[in-house]
């Protein structure tokens, strides 16, 4: 399960935000103040920070600050009433990953989630029991040995499990693995899913009639 760090000093959008994405299948850690984020961050490790921009103490920029000096490049995004171009140029320049004024619409929120999750593993290696994924190269290996299975199996892997809990429709993956002048065919698709259950069958959810979904 993804999880989140919630910063927003405001308790009932806190609240709110973290009732949706949890409904959402993601796990969710919310806090008022950049202490206690602090103390969380050095604590575990979060696949996403969320923070707000006008905090008690310190300003969520100044926290991003320290975090990105202290070597967590965990991916970021703002949410904010403020409305200067200069807090906007000033995000990104610390490394946030996408920016959000308020009032924020909650569906667009999941849509910013899911894509800045999915822009972070491009340069990353995911785990699985004694399998690594190499997601820059698309190889697959069981203990450094390398697996073999096509590389757009791999990238149907790593569709799957950044977009979990969520199922993913053959509409979206035939979107993602090909080109507008060349798309897979679903049969191809199929041959992929084949390839993968042939090593994480118990993770792989057939969705009959809608796409597939990777379950833990």
């Amino acid at each position: 399960m993804l999880k989140i760090l919630l910063l927003e000093d405001d308790k009932l959008l806190n609240e709110t935000i973290q009732d949706v994405l949890e409904d959402e299948g993601f796990s969710v850690d919310g806090v008022l103040d950049p202490y206690s984020a602090s103390d969380l961050c050095y604590e575990q490790r979060y696949d996403l920070y969320l923070f707000d921009v006008n905090l008690p103490y310190e300003n969520g920029l100044e926290f991003l600050a320290k975090l990105r000096e202290s070597g967590d490049h965990t991916p970021t995004i703002f949410i904010t009433s403020r409305e200067d171009k200069r807090s906007l140029q000033k995000a990104f320049g610390l490394g946030c990953d996408d920016y959000m004024r308020k009032p924020i619409d909650m569906d667009e929120l999941i849509l910013r989630i899911n894509a800045t999750l999915k822009r972070g593993l491009k340069n990353e290696e995911l785990y699985i029991d004694e399998y690594r994924i190499d997601c820059e190269t698309k190889i697959l290996y069981h203990q450094d040995e390398v697996v073999d299975i096509s590389s757009r199996a791999v990238e149907l892997l790593i569709l799957l499990i950044s977009s979990k809990p969520q199922v993913v429709t053959m509409e979206q993956i035939i979107s993602s693995l090909g080109t507008a002048q060349k798309p897979p065919t679903q049969g191809v698709v199929r041959v992929y899913i084949t390839q993968l259950k042939k090593y994480f069958a118990t993770h792989i959810d057939n969705i009959r009639g809608v796409g597939y979904r990777w379950v833990e």
